[in-house]
Order: structure tokens, then sequence, then C-alpha cells
């Protein structure tokens, strides 16, 4: 196989891992009450259909991912890039999601007033942990 396509295939994979702890820290996160402390109703259920849906949004950002470390020049700094990188899914989850398919109202605010600050967390996470697997699956290449 190609090294674009593994790679590829490397950052899918290490964006839906990425999803997984991400989501499993908001699950943890709402277990300990902090939403419920900063008034905002997120308590996700650690349900197979919820874990299993943002694994693969996870997998689909981490395609996206690959254009950020794709060629072989910009293979440097790959956490930071999954920093960056997680301000993405961010600005989709609060402009698209909440306000168009879900109708939570702008930026999420009818589920509270620091829902944003949650969402942003939540993907900051994800965009940590994906430059992480990525970076740990391709090894020095």
């Amino acid at each position: 196989m190609p090294r674009n396509s593994t790679l590829m295939a490397v950052c899918f994979c290490a964006g839906m891992l990425g999803a997984l702890c991400s989501s499993l820290l908001a699950w943890q996160v709402s277990q300990m009450g902090f939403p419920a402390m900063a008034n905002v109703q997120m308590s996700p259920s650690l349900t197979p259909d919820w874990i299993y849906s943002r694994m693969v949004w996870g997998g689909l950002w981490g395609l996206l991912y690959f254009l950020a470390v794709g060629s072989l020049k910009s293979r440097r700094h790959w956490v930071r890039k999954g920093l960056w990188l997680s301000l993405l899914p961010t600005a989709f989850q609060l402009l698209v999601v909440y306000p168009q398919m879900t109708h939570h109202g702008w930026l999420g605010f009818d589920l509270g007033q620091l829902t944003p600050l949650f969402v942003f967390f939540y993907n900051l996470a994800w965009g940590l942990c994906t430059g992480i697997f990525c970076r740990l699956f391709w090894g020095r290449r």
C-alpha cells in the first residue's frame, strides 16, 4: 500500500481512537457532575450507539487531519496540529449541529450558557488524542 494511503488509514484510526477517548472523557466529566454544576444539560449515556456515532465522526475528522500531516514536509508537530484542527469539529458542532440539526439554539445555548466551553474542551481532547495516536502509529518513517 502506498505511504499516503497508509497514513490516511492511520489518521482515520487515530481519529476514531481520539473520539473514543473524548467520549469517555465527556461521560466521566458528566458522571462527576461538572456540566450540572455549570447549568449545562449535557449528560451523555454510555451506550454503543452514542459511542459508535462519535467514533465514526472522529474518523471522518481524522481524514481531514490527514490533510494537515499528509505531505512529507508537514509531518511534524502532530499533536499541535491535532489541537488546532479540533477547532473545526467544535465550530461544526456549535454552528451547524446545535442550531440546525438538533435545534438547541445558536452555539447550543439552549443547553446552557457554558455549552460552548464544554464542546471546546471535549473536542480539544479529541485533537490531543488524535495527534498522539497518529504519531505513535506512524512512528519514525
